[in-house]
C-alpha cells in the first residue's frame, strides 16, 4: 500500500520476474480492470439470465461463459503485462499478420450470424471475431514504423502505417464494421499526432474520413438506416435505443432495485453492447459515474506514465492502446445514452462476449507491460544507449 501511494520502487535486471513485475506495474490500472470485470459479472447476473431463458439454456449459462472467457482474458492480460517492450512489439507484428490473413478471409469462411454483417468465424463451441483482436496489434505495429521512422536513415515509416490504416478501415468497411473501422482510424490518428503530424495534413486526413463517410452513407443502407435513426427527432420505443432510453430515464440517481430491472427482458444485446443501460435502470446513475471512473482512471494514468517515457515506441504504442481504450468505452456508453449513432461496440471487460474479454485483456496487458515503471531505460535513452 505505501508503493501504492508513493510510487513504485526501481527494478534491477537480477531480480525474479514477478516481484519485479509487482513492483514495477501500475498497480491502480490493474485494480481498475479487476473491479470492471466484477461489475461485469454482477450486471451479467441480472442481463443474461431472460436470454438463457429465451434460448432454452440453463438460467446462468452466459454468465458463466463469462466469467470463465473473462478469466481467459486476464490470466492473458498478467501474462502479457510482464513482457518487455521487444517482446511487445514482436507479438504485435506476428499477431497483426495473423488477424490480417483472418480478416481477409471472412468474406469466405465468416458468418453473420443473422446480423447483416460478416464479422465471426463460427468456431462451434464459440466465436471468433479478428477485428477485436486486430485493434491492439495495428496499433503496435503502427507505433513500430512510427518510431522507426523518427531514426536516422530510417523508413518512411509514417506512410507505410498510412497505407495501413486505410487499408485495415477499408476491409472492415466492407463487412460493415464501420465502428471498428472508425475506432483503428482513431488510434492511428492519435499516434501520428504525437508523432508530430502536421495539423494541416491531419486537417485533410479529416476532410479525407468525412467524404467517406457521406459516401458510406450513399452506399450502405445498413449506415444510412442507422445514422438516420440518430438524427431523427423522434425515438423509436421499439428500437433498442428506444428500449435503452426508457431504462436509463427509469433508473434515477439510485437505481429500481438489483433484479427488478424490465429493460433486459426486451433488450436482445442486452448483455453485450447495452449492458450499460442494464447499469443504469437497477443501480441508478451512481453506479454508471463509477464506470465512468474506472475507464477514466485507467486512461489518465497511462497516459500520464507515458509522458515520462522517452522511448518513442513505447510512447507512441501505449499512447494509442490507452487512446482506443477508453473511446470504446466513450462509444459504447455514447450509444446508449444516444449522444451516438449505434455502433455495435462492446464496453472492454464488461460485456459478455470471448473475443472482446480476450482481446481487452492482450490489449490492457501490452499496456500495462509499456507503462511498467522503468527509470533505466530511460536514462538509457538519455544517453542514447537504448537497448530494447
Amino acid at each position: 500500500m505505501t508503493e501504492m501511494v508513493f510510487g513504485t520502487a526501481p527494478s534491477h535486471a537480477g531480480d525474479p520476474v514477478l516481484p519485479r513485475w509487482w513492483r514495477t506495474i501500475d498497480r491502480w490500472s490493474l485494480a481498475c480492470v479487476l473491479v470492471l470485470f466484477g461489475i461485469g459479472l454482477l450486471l451479467g447476473l441480472a442481463a443474461s439470465v431472460p436470454l438463457a431463458e429465451k434460448n432454452g439454456l440453463e438460467p446462468f449459462f452466459y454468465v458463466t461463459r463469462q466469467a470463465f472467457f473473462g478469466s481467459v482474458g486476464l490470466a492473458a492480460m498478467i501474462l502479457v503485462s510482464m513482457m518487455s517492450p521487444d517482446l511487445v512489439r514482436r507479438m504485435g507484428v506476428l499477431g497483426f499478420l495473423v488477424t490480417f490473413v483472418a480478416l481477409l478471409m471472412l468474406p469466405v469462411l465468416g458468418t453473420d450470424y443473422g446480423k447483416g454483417a460478416t464479422r465471426w468465424y463460427s468456431l462451434g463451441f464459440a466465436s471468433f471475431q479478428p477485428s477485436e483482436f486486430l485493434k491492439p496489434f495495428f496499433v503496435i505495429i503502427c507505433a513500430w514504423l512510427m518510431s522507426a521512422a523518427q531514426e536516422i536513415h530510417g523508413p518512411p515509416g509514417r506512410l507505410y502505417s498510412f497505407l495501413l490504416a486505410v487499408t485495415v478501415v477499408l476491409l472492415l468497411a466492407f463487412q460493415p464494421d464501420f465502428g471498428q473501422a472508425s475506432l483503428v482510424l482513431f488510434a492511428w490518428g492519435v499516434m501520428y499526432f504525437v508523432a508530430g503530424a502536421p495539423i494541416t495534413l491531419l486537417t485533410i486526413i479529416g476532410g479525407i474520413v468525412v467524404a467517406g463517410g457521406i459516401a458510406a452513407y450513399d452506399a450502405s443502407e445498413h449506415f444510412a438506416r442507422r445514422i438516420d435513426g440518430f438524427l431523427s427527432s423522434e425515438v423509436d420505443p421499439r428500437t433498442q435505443i428506444g428500449y435503452a432510453t426508457d431504462a436509463i430515464q427509469s433508473g434515477g440517481f439510485f437505481g429500481v432495485g438489483v433484479g427488478e430491472g424490465t429493460v433486459k427482458w426486451s433488450l436482445p444485446d442486452a448483455h453485450t453492447d447495452f449492458i450499460i443501460a442494464v447499469a443504469a435502470e437497477e443501480y441508478g446513475l451512481i453506479l454508471v459515474l463509477i464506470v465512468i471512473a474506472l475507464y477514466g482512471a485507467i486512461t489518465v494514468r497511462s497516459i500520464l506514465r507515458l509522458m515520462k517515457e522517452r522511448d518513442p515506441f513505447i510512447r507512441l504504442g501505449g499512447t494509442g492502446l490507452a487512446c482506443a481504450f477508453g473511446v470504446q468505452a466513450l462509444i459504447n456508453m455514447g450509444v446508449a445514452v444516444r449522444l451516438l449513432p449505434a455502433k455495435g461496440m462492446t464496453l472492454p471487460f464488461v460485456s459478455y462476449g470471448g473475443s472482446s474479454l480476450i482481446a481487452s485483456g492482450i490489449a490492457l496487458g501490452m499496456l500495462l507491460a509499456l507503462t511498467r515503471s522503468r527509470p533505466q531505460g530511460r536514462l538509457r535513452d538519455f544517453l542514447g544507449k537504448r537497448g530494447r
